[in-house]
């Protein structure tokens, strides 16, 4: 039974031939069940194509779950081919370790692989391909916090069933040419729960490295380089939680983001993912115990740890080097500007040290609280903590709660959309503590459960990722009461009269603010904000901390 890739090696199997021929593998051996786990914004359902050996197509402690995903971006489409005959090979040859439940997504953004066509210039083949956005142009490799996409909601509830110890993301790199193959990159180190960091990082990573060199496939660090080439230094990636493998973190699983080179034949390219997927299988199988063994000492640690970093930025300071296996870059004049250009001479390949710098260090931290208390008038947001695993009680009775409210007090949004949102960073804060009436069926979250993560990253506004940096809770930026400049004078003046430290504080802002001094309407505002009119609820941000 050849796949639609093995009898023309320049094709990748279309939608109907990729489920198609699961169903026959579903058919045929009783190791292997297709389910649907959702939708996708197209209306076709979201595949999962399981392979167990026990034919036990469910997650259990004892064993560890290797999620594979595919076709996330559909014009980068090696991992499709690829995972389709190593299902057949295990199949066929009983190959399927018992300790390893094998989850497999036949293709993700079965949006885009339905729209079939050329669009990724000067990729070496096949001759046509799937489309990076969704139905809805949606980058799903961007979606896995906001989780806009049906495909992303589908793939979260499945995700939360499986909860896999390790993930594989295939894709397809472009960029600079090297002789490479095979580039990839793993969870960001200095993210993960130690227990699991430490065994990824000098355990499975290097035995990986090993394996794919032995296959003829020598890999190298994401082709990430600071400078115009590779020789400058690569960079390692920080995969915030809106990327797949950033999001498995939050949960303490360990993952890879495979990139074969678009540059280089389409079947050296599948091969080689097949050859990744597979030796991770069987690293999967070898550490089984250990790999289970340091998720379930991350999970007990994530439930009592009290300080959680929000975003992290990268240490310059910390250099390492890799072999890297490249071509001499020189530069020429352009055929088409005349100015100069840069290119890569495949006659002079060249194998060298070069840096590597992966360190990332936290830049914004923040102590948990006790609990969280959340409004139900943000359904939005209940769903997705919801749907992704966290434990939520609600309030049985209407009551007023003493709590730490937060204050947007500055914030910076780009002027363009990314991925249909105006996301915000540089958030700054202030505090206070208020008493805040909340009603019966409110939600509140605790912190002390094994999604910690998810939940402190999620509803910290200064997270990278939070819900608040993708405009979840935007309305609370809008003042909805103003005053009438013209009939606020008179009150303004009286309470300026009869207020001598809020005179006081006028007089210092005008001494120190020149526009400020120069602007009627600023003073007015100013003295605003200062009374009972002004509302509490503008800028304050509708999550609340219990201690």
């Amino acid at each position: 039974m050849l796949t639609p890739y093995e009898r023309d090696t320049n094709q990748t199997a279309t939608y109907p031939q990729i489920i198609s021929w699961y169903q026959q593998l579903d058919r045929q051996y009783e190791q292997a069940k297709l389910v649907e786990v959702g939708k996708t914004d197209i209306g076709k359902p979201l595949h999962l194509f399981l392979l167990a050996a026990d034919k036990q197509f469910t997650a259990r402690p004892d064993r560890v779950t290797l999620l594979i995903n595919n076709g996330i971006h559909p014009g980068e489409p090696e991992g499709i081919d690829a995972c389709m005959m190593l299902a057949r090979d295990l199949l066929k040859a009983n190959k399927l370790p018992k300790n390893v439940l094998l989850a497999i997504v036949p293709v993700y953004n079965v949006d885009g692989s339905l729209n079939r066509s050329v669009s990724r210039v000067n990729q070496n083949g096949p001759v046509s391909y799937g489309f990076r956005g969704n139905a809805r142009n949606l980058n799903l490799n961007r979606d896995f916090i906001k989780a806009e996409a049906e495909n992303t909601r589908s793939f979260q509830l499945m995700y939360q069933s499986l909860k896999p110890q390790v993930l594989v993301d295939n894709h397809t790199s472009d960029g600079a040419d090297y002789q490479h193959v095979l580039t990839y990159f793993s969870t960001q180190k200095d993210k993960l729960h130690q227990a699991v960091s430490g065994y990824m990082t000098h355990t499975f990573q290097p035995e990986l490295d090993k394996m794919l060199a032995a296959k003829g496939f020598p890999s190298a660090p994401y082709v990430n380089h600071m400078g115009d080439t590779p020789e400058s230094g690569l960079m390692g990636y920080n995969d915030s939680p809106r990327y797949s493998t950033g999001y498995a973190a939050l949960f303490n699983c360990f993952g890879f983001t495979l990139e074969t080179h678009m540059w280089k034949p389409y079947p050296a390219r599948v091969k080689a993912s097949y050859v990744f997927d597979e030796a991770v299988l069987r690293l999967c199988e070898r550490d089984a115990q250990t790999i289970l063994a340091n998720q379930q000492r991350a999970d007990k640690a994530v439930q009592q740890q009290t300080t959680f970093p929000l975003s992290y930025k990268w240490d310059r300071s910390k250099v390492d080097s890799i072999t890297f296996l490249g071509y001499e870059a020189a530069y020429k004049p352009s055929d088409v500007s005349g100015l100069k250009r840069l290119y890569y001479d495949r006659t002079k390949p060249f194998t060298k040290r070069i840096p590597y710098r992966n360190t990332f260090v936290a830049d914004v931290q923040v102590d948990k609280p006790g609990a969280y208390i959340i409004p139900q008038a943000w359904p939005e947001v209940i769903t997705l903590l919801k749907r992704n695993g966290v434990k939520l009680q609600t309030l049985s009775r209407d009551t007023v709660i003493t709590v730490s409210a937060y204050y947007i007090a500055d914030y910076k949004s780009p002027q363009r959309p990314y991925e249909g949102h105006f996301i915000h960073s540089g958030v700054k804060l202030r505090t206070e503590q208020q008493q805040i009436q909340f009603y019966t069926g409110d939600y509140l979250v605790k912190t002390d459960q094994a999604t910690n993560r998810f939940i402190v990253e999620t509803l910290e506004p200064q997270g990278i990722d939070s819900f608040f940096a993708w405009n979840f809770f935007d309305s609370i930026l809008d003042q909805k009461e103003y005053f009438s400049d013209y009939i606020f004078e008179d009150t303004a003046a009286d309470l300026v009269k009869n207020n001598s430290a809020l005179r006081k504080q006028l007089d210092e802002k005008r001494a120190s603010d020149k526009a400020f001094a120069e602007s009627a309407d600023a003073q007015l505002d100013y003295i605003y904000r200062q009374t009972p009119y002004y509302e509490k609820t503008h800028n304050r941000y509708p999550v609340y901390r219990l201690k």
